[in-house]
């Protein structure tokens, strides 16, 4: 098992916290996340910018595309959750399990002690934080793939939507002529009811956005805090799968 001690060096101890497979996800989807926003944001001052309403499209369409590597890397890790192992499973990272408010009020307790409890995987409180990341990455997940058929009739749902602002139904020979930014081929009233339908998904993705980035804000804050007072690796932990103490972690997984 590697999740026992490794090594022992300046009375610091060195455990396995990270597969492989949790370690590529984290930086895949660092760097989806940070294209995601720069483009999201180009996207939303593209007026401001005096981007024309083709070179729009062509941000929408690189967005797109990041999207759907952020998407599949975001779906394999919540699959990863059920086979990964002990630290990278959900049985220790969401906050639900049997014991989690005593571990919570012990680790809390211990912030303000010289003698703090010490975690391999995530401590009580970066499971919440972990928690809401999960569902806002999600929900943008969702939302963006809603809005890449609305707005340029690309996969998973651009083919209905193509049906729904032709008219075309069942006769597909109307949709070849239909594209993004274009009112060619287009039905008015077919149009307006998938602009009403867009419209809540815009909302939530536009706001979900800037609640993301404060809260990965916040929570990069509460990484560099963790750092500097438990002195643990954690953002090299992220790159070697290890971490160090200075004492017994509370969760060392028994053989």
């Amino acid at each position: 098992m590697k999740n026992h001690a490794i090594s022992t060096k300046r009375t610091l101890t060195e455990y396995f916290a990270w597969d492989r497979t949790t370690r590529i996800f984290h930086w895949l989807n660092v760097l989806c996340v940070l294209a995601l926003i720069t483009l999201g944001l180009a996207i939303i001052n593209a007026k401001a910018f005096g981007v024309t309403p083709e070179g729009k499209i062509l941000l929408k369409t690189i967005h797109t595309y990041f999207g759907y590597v952020f998407v599949a890397n975001l779906v394999w890790r919540i699959i990863w959750g059920f086979y990964g192992n002990h630290y990278a499973q959900w049985k220790s990272v969401l906050p639900f399990t049997t014991g989690y408010l005593t571990s919570l009020r012990s680790y809390l307790a211990g912030i303000h002690s010289d003698h703090p409890d010490y975690y391999i995987g995530h401590n009580p409180v970066a499971r919440i934080m972990v928690t809401i990341l999960f569902v806002l990455l999600s929900f943008q997940a969702v939302t963006g793939l809603v809005l890449a058929g609305t707005d340029l009739y690309l996969p998973p749902f651009g083919h209905e939507i193509k049906e729904q602002v032709t008219g075309a139904g069942e006769d597909h020979s109307k949709l070849a002529g239909v594209k993004p930014g274009s009112s060619e081929n287009i039905d008015q009233a077919g149009y307006e009811k998938m602009r009403a339908f867009r419209e809540p998904f815009v909302t939530i993705h536009e706001i979900n956005f800037f609640v993301l980035i404060g809260t990965i804000f916040i929570d990069l804050l509460g990484v560099i805090f963790t750092e500097i007072r438990e002195g643990n690796a954690i953002v090299s932990a992220m790159i070697t799968g290890k971490k160090l103490f200075k004492s017994s972690p509370k969760d060392i997984k028994k053989p």
